[in-house]
């Protein structure tokens, strides 16, 4: 008998005057012991079957039908009281935001200690040293000054292993992951989901995966269900999944990811429209609508659950045309051709990108969209441009030796000066006109605070940042009113950036208004042109953020980021909070932007399939140092510093086999602290070559890497070389780069760099 049997699920969220089905008859189960993956996009019902079993509803949820086993008894029928007793003792939960789940006004040991003493009976004095034991366990540092922290002291990924703490405090049967490492960069990421994989064997836990990215599945999940739009399309071993998905919405899923095109210079697949309104959810296949495949069948018929016996277990999809072969493997025939004449009409239609229809209940607030997509113009081919320095080789953006210190002060009155933090030391990279420049690194390692500087809302300690010739500090009166309208930014978290309480017209036009651009007539005319820019309709204009999906809030920020035609795009981790869906089509929209506007963006990201499939350059930061720099394909392909090469093995890969075999690889041990950095490189305090002329000097960032700098006219050759070659110098920083004779000579057998997976 599983550990917890879901039975024909259906959960209702009662709003003013119109009602929810968040979940339609899901049945699945978890063995003792058995990590189970929850996938899907936004809305698909996979946070709301977490929070079912917890019976941790929002206002107006219920469960109207089904069971929830937990060892045979049913939660669904329990009184509040037993339920809270098994919440704290047989179902530990990990929110998405350690930072909101936190009392920010309570220590963390406090918080962690109260489910022993609540459910254990345990004294305050007693129960903090089990919550000691528990710090130690999850790999908090100073566990004993750490019980007496607040929240705000710590770190994000600190924060996380915080919840797991508190999670796993009382040793539950099954732990609740819901997207537990969304925020986090994928060095944490790979700590975090190393530790919750180690601890779930020794407490030999169940556990339910809830994430958006299948990589994260790939490498932690037995089985994977797949939701969509409330409902159980797929379920499957991890193995049988990821090589041969049957539901059309899942190979939509894998579609959709960067890691397909990256290199191939094509667009990526996204899947038109967005899931539906599930206050009225279509009457067949709830994917029907944005399915390339769908036939009549589909959208007259609820399709059956099929099931089919494979090497690792059953297969149940609930698809009428399924996928007939692997994936990577193209099927013996194209499918559309059976699809009737309207239905292929509409199924082009979808594809070319249909107009946003917002769908409101009847108290106002937007529930969903039916055929929402991309622009039509979004379903053009995308050439990669095979150049990066133009013809005649001027930079837009020159960042020359840039230096951005921060004060540390001591006192409430003197405010003494104990320090400096290192946020960027001396960084030299330019940006031609119309291409793409990936910034890379670990949080804390100042891509951010490059960028700030970039756009002028922080100014350069020393060295010097240059647009079209001119240091944008410098700017004053006319000139730096124009800088401003000519360099943008795109912030990470569209909601945070946005006003609230203005609507997106406000929004747009602020900026226009603020650089008195026309007429106000023309300003409208500018909001309504760049809302269809971005593939909004005219009507989103008079709506309020809160009413947008995350992806559409991204287009709405990035409408405002091109409101003054700029030149020059910062964009700050503009889709690392979005699933793959949302995510391709972001992607999409601004590599099309780029190709018709010749825009040049300085992308900021920690993740590098993403960054591999935008941009032309890669540079990579550790620790306010450029430490490699290069063409995005040579760098990916063949990376030279060790810290781009453990980054690189650090990526989820939706490939279980790769990521079990690549399990030990990556970047291992904690960022130094910026305030008092390693001497020489300073990354060798975790590198894996590192020797003792690494604490002594630091490597300058130059081709092949080395221990003395290259003289200048070699340099100079080198990059005319690359230039007339239509490309960049791939240039590295370290005293034994990986494929460097001095790197070779001292690997050993069991100091190895491995090969690249």
């Amino acid at each position: 008998m599983p550990l917890l049997d879901i039975r024909d699920l259906s959960t209702d969220i009662q709003l003013s005057k119109s009602v929810v089905h968040a979940l339609d008859h899901v049945s699945l189960h978890v063995d003792a012991g058995e990590c189970l993956g929850l996938v899907g996009e936004s809305g698909s019902g996979k946070t709301m079957t977490a929070m079912s079993i917890e019976r941790l509803l929002p206002p107006g949820g219920h469960i109207v039908n089904g069971e929830i086993l937990l060892d045979g008894e049913d939660l669904v029928k329990l009184p509040e009281q037993r339920l809270r007793e098994i919440r704290g003792v047989d179902i530990g939960m990990i929110f998405q935001d350690p930072m909101t789940s936190l009392n920010p006004v309570v220590t963390i040991g406090d918080q962690v200690a109260e489910p022993l003493m609540l459910h254990r009976g345990m004294g305050k004095s007693a129960a903090l040293k089990e919550v000691v034991d528990m710090f130690g366990l999850v790999g908090i540092p100073s566990p004993l000054q750490r019980v007496k922290d607040y929240p705000h002291q710590l770190s994000g990924g600190q924060r996380q292993r915080v919840m797991i703490a508190m999670a796993l405090i009382c040793q539950p049967k099954l732990l609740i992951a819901d997207e537990p490492t969304t925020a986090l960069d994928v060095t944490v990421q790979k700590q975090i989901l190393e530790l919750v994989a180690r601890l779930r064997a020794e407490f030999h836990m169940a556990m339910i995966l809830v994430t958006h990215d299948l990589g994260v599945i790939a490498g932690n999940a037995d089985r994977v269900v797949v939701m969509y739009a409330g409902k159980v399309a797929e379920m499957a071993d991890v193995h049988t999944l990821f090589a041969a998905p049957k539901h059309r919405y899942t190979d939509a899923l894998f579609e959709a990811l960067p890691e397909r095109v990256a290199g191939t210079g094509e667009r990526l697949y996204s899947i038109p429209g967005l899931p539906p309104d599930l206050t009225e959810p279509p009457p067949a296949c709830r994917f029907a609508p944005r399915c390339r495949f769908a036939v009549a069948q589909c959208r007259a018929e609820v399709p059956p659950v099929t099931t089919i016996a494979t090497p690792y277990g059953p297969q149940e999809f609930a698809c009428i045309v399924p996928r007939t072969t692997p994936l990577g493997m193209p099927e013996p025939r194209d499918l559309r051709t059976t699809i009737p004449e309207v239905a292929r009409v509409e199924a082009a239609e979808l594809e070319a990108g249909m107009e946003l229809s917002l769908v409101k209940d009847d108290g106002g607030h937007d529930l969903g969209a039916h055929g929402a997509g991309p622009s039509s113009s979004d379903a053009r081919s995308w050439v990669a441009p095979t150049t990066f320095i133009p013809a005649d080789g001027t930079p837009l953006l020159q960042i020359q030796e840039a230096v951005k210190d921060f004060p540390v002060t001591a006192g409430a009155i003197l405010r003494r000066h104990v320090g400096d933090i290192s946020a960027v030391a001396g960084v030299t990279v330019s940006i031609p006109r119309g291409q793409t420049l990936g910034l890379v690194g670990e949080s804390g390692c100042g891509k951010t605070t490059l960028g700030r500087m970039v756009v002028g809302l922080d100014t350069p300690t020393s060295g010097a940042i240059l647009f079209r010739g001119r240091r944008i500090s410098q700017l004053r009166g006319k000139e730096a009113k124009e800088g401003r309208r000519n360099v943008q930014f795109m912030f990470q978290d569209s909601y945070a950036s946005l006003n609230p309480r203005m609507r997106v017209r406000s929004i747009l036009r602020e900026p226009l208004d603020i650089q008195h651009v026309g007429s106000p007539r023309d300003r409208n005319d500018r909001v309504d042109e760049l809302l269809a820019a971005v593939g909004l309709p005219a009507r989103a204009a008079e709506r309020y953020p809160h009413e947008f999906s995350g992806g559409q809030r991204q287009r709405i920020g990035l409408a405002r980021a091109l409101a003054l035609q700029p030149g020059l795009i910062v964009a700050d981790e503009p889709v690392s909070a979005l699933d793959v869906s949302i995510q391709a089509q972001v992607l999409n929209l601004m590599k099309e932007l780029q190709r018709d506007r010749e825009l040049t963006y300085l992308f900021i990201s920690h993740d590098l399939s993403v960054v591999r499939y935008l941009s032309d350059v890669i540079a990579v930061m550790y620790l306010g140092k450029m430490v490699e720099v290069g063409p995005a394909a040579t760098v990916y392909a063949h990376p030279q510093h060790h810290y781009t090469r453990g980054l690189i093995d650090t990526i989820p890969i939706p490939d279980p086999v790769i990521e079990r075999r690549k399990a030990k690889l990556g970047v291992r041990g904690e960022l130094p602290s910026a305030m008092n950095p390693p001497s020489g490189c300073r990354f060798r305090t975790r590198c894996p070559m590192a020797q003792e002329i690494c604490a002594r000097v630091e490597p300058p960032l130059q081709p092949g890497g080395g221990h003395e700098p290259m003289p200048a006219d070699e340099l100079a050759a080198a990059t005319a070389k690359a230039v007339a070659a239509g490309t960049v110098p791939h240039l590295v920083a370290c005293h034994f780069p990986i494929n460097g004779h001095a790197a070779a000579d001292t690997l050993t057998d069991e100091t190895a760099a491995p090969d690249p997976v």
